[in-house]
């Protein structure tokens, strides 16, 4: 059955944040053989914290797998966590009906 992932990272306008995303570019499409980014019409996030809203840009990032390996990308989803400097990185996968 075939998926499609997609991960919502932030926009961080800095030289390191770029480099991080031409490393997940490099690594998703040497892995699955091929990725979307949505860079070009950034997203944004809104959601209440503690009575504050906060904000974020983002870019999707999808790519479309046959076979979803939790493990791997639960793994995956902490070192962006990591990279990205973020307390969460979504990470979310549905079910692909090819029509």
């Amino acid at each position: 059955m075939p998926f499609l992932v997609e991960i919502l990272l932030p926009i961080i306008r800095s030289r390191r944040n770029r480099t991080n995303l031409d490393s997940v570019r490099k690594e998703l499409t040497e892995r699955f053989g091929g990725i979307t980014l949505h860079v070009n019409a950034p997203a944004e996030g809104l959601w209440e914290d503690d009575g504050d809203v906060e904000e974020d840009r983002i870019i999707v990032v999808e790519v479309m797998v046959d076979d979803l390996d939790r493990a791997w990308w639960s793994s995956y989803r902490a070192d962006l966590e990591v990279r990205f400097r973020q307390e969460e990185i979504v990470l979310r996968a549905v079910v692909i009906e090819r029509l």
